[in-house]
Order: C-alpha cells, then structure tokens, then sequence
C-alpha cells in the first residue's frame, strides 16, 4: 500500500518527530505501535488530534510546537493557493501519508501518519479512510 516512508515531512504533525521511514523500516513500526490512535476517522478530529500542535488550531502554521521545529510548520489554509487555487486532494494524501514528500523540504520534518492511521489490526483498511478525510479536511479548510 505505501511504498516507501521517508524522513521527517514538513507539513509537521503532533507527536513524532519523523525520520526517513525506508531507512528506519522497523523504526516506523515501533511508533505505529506506541503512538496512540484516536477513536474518530472524521478529519477534523484527526487534525487537532495530530496536526493542530505544529499547524496550530487554525491551520496557520502557528502551533505550541512551533518554537521546537527547525522548519516553521506551513500555513494549511494556503495549499489551494499555493496550487493555482486548486487543491491537491490526491497529493495530499500521498504527502500524509509519506509517499511524497513535499517540494522544496529536502527531508521531511512532519510525522508520517500512514502508518500510523493503518496500525491497528482490526481495522487496518480505514488506515486509508483516515487520511482521505484529513486531506479533505484540509481541502475544506482552505482560504476563498
């Protein structure tokens, strides 16, 4: 389903701290297993759960975490407009879920949550579900 995982990625999520997912293999994991998964599939229960705290509440880029983060977390409310006012819902959701990483990053900063959406045994398929409705969260939260 994911190819490959990557390091860090900079759209800077809640609790990990990523790392280059390929290079880590078991590394990814051990934090699939350890990072908690909220009962919600909903994508505005997914960001504040874990994007609100480097993306801040308002998806500005402004979160508690910002100060820690080497690379400053990006506005979410700008990814249409940074796109020629279409949203990428499909490159979102690669991005999310560390298929991609997003241009001009190098390294990725943000944590990768495909993983970590698609950990839990019973209900591995809505690993899929959950980043579709984060992505189009996303797409919904953005400026007019």
């Amino acid at each position: 389903m994911i190819t490959r995982y990557r390091v860090g990625l900079a759209l800077s999520a809640v609790m990990l701290a990523g790392g280059a997912y390929a290079a880590q293999g078991s590394h990814s994991r051990e934090k699939a297993k350890s990072t908690p998964l909220i009962d919600s599939i909903q994508g505005a229960d997914l960001y504040k759960a874990y994007c609100a705290s480097c993306h801040g509440a308002g998806a500005k880029g402004d979160g508690v975490m910002t100060a820690s983060l080497k690379v400053k977390p990006s506005d979410l409310t700008r990814i249409a407009a940074r796109n020629g006012g279409t949203f990428p819902l499909m490159r979102m959701e690669r991005i999310i879920s560390g298929e991609e990483l997003p241009p001009g990053h190098g390294s990725s900063q943000m944590p990768v949550w495909g993983p970590i959406f698609s950990h839990v045994e019973r209900d591995q398929d809505l690993g899929r579900v959950r980043i579709d409705n984060l992505a189009r969260y996303l797409r919904d939260i953005q400026v007019k």
